[in-house]
């Protein structure tokens, strides 16, 4: 069996990632990003705009078996929200249909925000969406792109990333950080790396024939509330001291499940926030 290609458009913290992951799979991974100095080693560069419609002037000469679409916004308004994920998306599957290309499947990127439950309740793939604000509408209109682009395409809602480098949590808890306990506030996380090793063992499912659902949500073990998570850090930090106010969080608050993933075969390195936490503060990861 010949190595399967892939291009990771948006190839940055996610893809990079996923792009490490499939090379030492043994995969030919293409990566789309602006500076392609800054890919893994092993991936082969693809400079390109997702926000422009001229295509890459070094597009991939080899026929690409997947392709998995990981934008970022660079401004976080309604405006950037469509250029990253509606039209960037746009943008590249013109840009495969310039080339004849027609990959096998598609891996949208989307995010949790698409579900706007408040009151602690369980979500899973089948739960209605019902986004509140701009980021969850513009992510089921680009998620309605990919599922009409004539590609199999499946969408992996991702909930909270955290890791090396997206560590807003630890300055806030150093910082005195305090959060209302009553009602709790439900959060979602995943590690960078889980986050990208579950594109990855989707990729390779697929390859190996496996059917896929047309979404999964990318989620650890165990939502918890962002009061637990707190303490834990204070704790494991030997944080003693707080602020006396409570900070009111976000009005969202959902238990997101991976129970459909994890029946796929997948399970997270880092099961919870204490183990995720842990091998950051340690720099294990």
């Amino acid at each position: 069996m010949s190595a399967p290609s892939v291009l990771i458009a948006g190839c940055g913290d996610i893809g990079g990632r996923l792009a490490s992951q499939l090379v030492a799979g043994h995969w030919r991974v293409h990566g789309l990003r602006r500076t392609v100095s800054n890919l893994p080693a092993g991936v082969i560069g693809v400079a390109g705009d997702l926000f422009s419609e001229q295509c890459p002037a070094d597009w991939p000469t080899d026929p690409l078996d997947y392709l998995v679409y990981s934008a970022a916004a660079t401004d976080h308004d309604e405006a950037g929200y469509r250029k990253a994920y509606v039209e960037g998306l746009q943008h590249v599957l013109s840009w495969l249909k310039q080339h004849g290309e027609q990959p096998k499947r598609l891996l949208f990127v989307s995010s949790s925000s698409v579900y706007g439950q408040q009151q602690g309740e369980w979500v899973d793939e089948t739960s209605p969406t019902v986004a509140g604000g701009y980021s969850g509408r513009l992510m089921l209109e680009a998620e309605q792109v990919a599922l009409d682009s004539g590609i199999p395409a499946s969408r992996v809602r991702l909930t909270g990333i955290y890791g090396p480098g997206r560590e807003w949590l630890l300055s806030q808890v150093r910082q005195g950080y305090r959060v209302v306990t009553e009602p709790p506030l439900y959060a979602n996380r995943i590690h960078a790396d889980d986050a990208a090793g579950l594109l990855a063992f989707l990729l390779e499912a697929d390859r190996q024939g496996q059917a896929l659902d047309d979404c999964y949500i990318g989620v650890d073990d165990a939502p918890a509330s962002l009061a637990e998570v707190v303490g834990w850090l204070r704790e494991y930090m030997g944080i003693t001291e707080w602020a006396e106010d409570a900070s009111v969080r976000r009005a969202g608050s959902k238990r997101c499940s991976n129970a459909r993933a994890k029946a796929l075969g997948w399970t997270p390195r880092y099961p919870s926030f204490r183990e995720g936490y842990a091998a950051i503060l340690e720099g294990r990861c």
